[in-house]
């Protein structure tokens, strides 16, 4: 444990360095999964018409 002024500031200097870039990273990372959380929802919308679409066709199928 730092026992002088000088050596608290620093130890105070090295974390608020270290939480800063984890902070980024994490934001990075919280950006990347909206990205991915928008992508799979525009993909969910598509394959719901896609049943929905289907559905209709196989009602109207003359094979049954």
């Amino acid at each position: 444990m730092p026992h002088n002024v000088n050596e608290r500031l620093d130890e105070l200097e090295i974390r608020a360095s270290y939480q800063d870039r984890l902070l980024e990273e994490l934001n990075a990372v919280v950006t990347d999964c909206n990205l991915r959380i928008d992508q799979l929802t525009r993909q969910n919308r598509q394959l719901q018409d896609m049943v929905k679409n289907l559905g209709g066709s196989l009602e109207e199928s003359p094979d049954e």
